[in-house]
């Protein structure tokens, strides 16, 4: 069975820059994203329209390539969590969790027995079609690939972070910026910035208190050195509809002058 690179990398303490995939549908393009020299893409599911069977196509191409694919469900309950792991997901970015009970269920349906109630499934993706380990020292390397993320949007969410920020499973922590400034009443207002960054200083301080990792979405590089200099481990930078819209711009108004 194939480990998990992106865990990998956060336990030796190195940087992971991601970006997001949105628009693209063909997993032949992680082919692309690993010659630019990501560590991981992250499939959205939640504001975007890929099926499971593209994300189960990115994810098997993703272990091959040893790219890690990291996916935010529609919602973060049983069904998806079930579904992401079993086509070959290790890595899956949280939504909406707003209070500890919701984290532990989280937990709960991603991992397996002892750890969690996670169900039981034959030879698939998510186990390379690799049953020859003994069943529960399988159990427990798969369970210990798992790398699950929880996005924090609203301000009860915040009213709980420590208590799911110390919870034995959940791996990282960060926030849905938009979501987050909607919720807190400064979206689109001159405050929104400053009132986000707080929040994400909090986000900071609630890993490094517990020993968890720090994931941060950027839109520019110096904001991706900012918060790697702050400590976080996972840098989601941009999309790839917003690199590819800012290429795009920025040559057709070189070439129009």
């Amino acid at each position: 069975m194939k480990a998990n690179p992106l865990r990998a990398g956060v336990e030796r303490g190195e940087l992971q820059v991601g970006t997001w995939v949105n628009m693209l549908r063909n997993p032949a393009a992680m082919t692309l994203f690993k010659e630019a020299g990501l560590d991981f893409v992250r499939l959205d599911m939640e504001h975007s329209s890929p099926s499971i069977e593209t994300v189960a196509d990115f994810a098997v191409m993703g272990r091959a390539l040893d790219l890690p694919v990291m996916v935010r469900p529609p919602e973060a309950n049983r069904e998806w969590i079930t579904r992401l792991l079993d086509v070959g997901v290790y890595n899956i970015h949280c939504p909406q969790v707003d209070t500890p009970e919701h984290a532990a269920e989280i937990v709960a349906a991603s991992r397996y027995t002892p750890r969690g109630s996670r169900g039981m499934g034959a030879a698939t993706p998510g186990n390379d079609f690799d049953v020859s380990m003994p069943v529960m020292d399988r159990l427990k390397f798969t369970n210990d690939q798992v790398f699950i993320t929880v996005m924090f949007e609203s301000a009860q969410a915040f009213e709980n972070l420590d208590e799911i920020a110390s919870m034995d499973g959940i791996d990282a922590l960060t926030l849905g910026p938009q979501d987050l400034a909607q919720d807190l009443g400064v979206f689109g207002t001159p405050d929104q910035d400053r009132v986000i960054d707080e929040k994400r200083t909090q986000i900071v301080e609630a890993a490094n208190k517990y020993g968890k990792t720090c994931a941060m979405l950027v839109n520019s590089a110096e904001q991706a050195r900012q918060w790697r200099d702050a400590g976080v481990l996972l840098v989601n930078y941009s999309s790839e509809a917003n690199v590819l819209l800012d290429g795009y711009r920025s040559a057709l108004s070189d070439i129009r002058g």
